[in-house]
């Protein structure tokens, strides 16, 4: 047990290593971009921070369509195993994830341009919510120059989970990293007008993230052609999709969608409820939540890479090994945030010194460093609920995800963020502890759901299709 166990954790570190260094390294893009708008201006930061929100909102549930596109290939691998394939290709693997492949770059091109509409028309739309004019005026142009990367974002995303699905994530992580240095060089040719180009403000920042899309797609399409293993999988002629594998997409990925979309959501609610005692204390929630937004992205890592193996289990037919999956998963997970949590409890002021100024921040830090306290929990159980989903997404279980998160986010974190906030006069703590609350229960149902589902499916029986429901 211990073997298999050690094994596991081996497989899933190798697998979730590399996607939780492509999500520090999209962190790290979106910081790039914030540090150089606030060379420009205090007007550019403004008006670019609201633009990089309103298009990371649109992103990240675009995102969501296309993210079961791993599960569906790690399940067809999964059942090429079972029919004695070696390394899970026979002839029916590299049809059916060919066939993955093409759908998924066709539901990408669909919703890249729905979404590119969406984000143009809201830089319309701005104008009729109250924004100052001046803020518009700048936010505009770069909403518009940010949703011509919107398509290439989404296939290189679609290229990543085919990657994922097939266990062999790291070369994106690599092309992820080195795109930082090439946003950066463009944010700034385009910012002041080097080499001849046009000095478009602003906008050179919402042109380049769009460039650095198209480049990044392009380098690691380059990539994955070169690799013997995934070249002969991949099949960019999207117009050539079947009606069957994009529904089969569609199904899982817009759940999945709408679940990224909840817990954004929710976020945001906070963050408007955290302004309404003050500057200082909205200061402290925006610090805090950037350093367990950091930490997320392990999670995230882990979640995409215990999903991935639990499809792959299910494939082959072998839904013991999947709990055995979920336990590694959650047990690496919790030493992961513990360990993040102890350096927040031990040194809570080498922490929020990099962000905060003791000399011009004196009545936010010890907001600050209180709100860090309760974030040990809160992020503790945003990685095991971030990891419940996961499982389940494995089970192409995605409704059930989405049902959950709505009732833990909205049902019960939303009203019991209020309660204490207001009525119990705990102010900002009562937020963070309201949102602590409603992921914990999250967590817990997800793991039930997992478990329920687990125990619907025959060992060593299942044959589904892929994307078959085991709800």
């Amino acid at each position: 047990m211990l073997r298999k166990t050690l094994r596991d954790s081996r497989l899933l570190v190798s697998l979730s290593a590399p996607i939780a260094g492509i999500q520090l390294a999209q962190v790290a893009l979106t910081t790039t971009d914030l540090l150089m708008m606030g060379l420009i201006s205090v007007q550019a930061i403004a008006a670019g921070g609201l633009a990089i929100t309103l298009y990371n909102q649109i992103r990240t549930m675009c995102v969501g369509t296309v993210t079961a596109v791993s599960n569906l290939v790690a399940m067809s691998v999964g059942r090429g195993q079972s029919r004695g394939a070696h390394d899970g290709f026979d002839d029916q693997t590299h049809d059916e994830v060919r066939r993955i492949v093409r759908s998924g770059l066709l539901v990408a091109t669909l919703v890249g341009l729905a979404a590119a509409g969406v984000l143009t028309a809201l830089s319309f739309a701005l104008a009729w919510l109250g924004q100052d004019a001046q803020v518009l005026a700048l936010a505009q142009p770069m909403m518009i120059a940010l949703a011509f990367g919107l398509i290439p974002m989404l296939w290189l995303n679609v290229l990543r989970q085919f990657a994922v699905g097939m266990r062999r994530p790291g070369s994106l992580m690599w092309v992820t990293i080195g795109s930082i240095g090439v946003n950066a060089a463009l944010n700034a040719a385009f910012i002041y007008g080097w080499l001849g180009l046009p000095a478009l403000g602003l906008t050179g920042v919402g042109l380049a993230t769009a460039m650095v899309n198209l480049l990044t797609c392009a380098a690691y399409y380059g990539i994955v052609r070169r690799d013997h293993t995934l070249a002969q999988f991949v099949s960019v002629r999207f117009w050539r999709a079947d009606t069957h594998t994009t529904r089969e997409i569609l199904r899982l990925g817009i759940p999945i969608s709408l679940t990224y979309g909840s817990e954004a959501g929710i976020f945001s609610v906070a963050a408007l409820i955290m302004g309404t005692f003050g500057p200082a204390t909205l200061a402290a929630h925006n610090v805090v939540i950037q350093l367990t937004y950091i930490a997320f992205q392990i999670a995230i890592g882990l979640s995409h890479g215990a999903s991935t193996l639990v499809s792959g289990t299910i494939g082959q037919g072998n839904p013991s090994e999947a709990r055995r999956i979920a336990r590694t998963a959650h047990t690496l997970g919790a030493l992961v945030m513990a360990v993040i949590g102890a350096v927040y409890l031990v040194a809570p002021q080498w922490v929020l010194y990099p962000f905060l100024d003791p000399a011009q921040a004196a009545d936010v830090l010890p907001i600050a460093q209180t709100l860090l306290y309760i974030a040990v929990l809160q992020q503790l159980f945003d990685c095991a609920q971030n990891i419940g989903v996961g499982l389940l997404r494995g089970l192409s279980d995605t409704r059930s995800g989405f049902r959950i998160t709505l009732v833990g986010y909205w049902v019960l974190g939303l009203p019991v963020l209020l309660v204490c906030a207001y009525p119990l006069g705990l102010g900002g703590y009562g937020v963070w502890l309201g949102l602590s609350a409603g992921l914990a229960l999250t967590a817990w149902l997800l793991h039930r759901r997992f478990i329920a589902g687990l125990s619907a499916l025959p060992d060593q029986g299942l044959r589904a299709r892929p994307g078959s429901d085991v709800a």
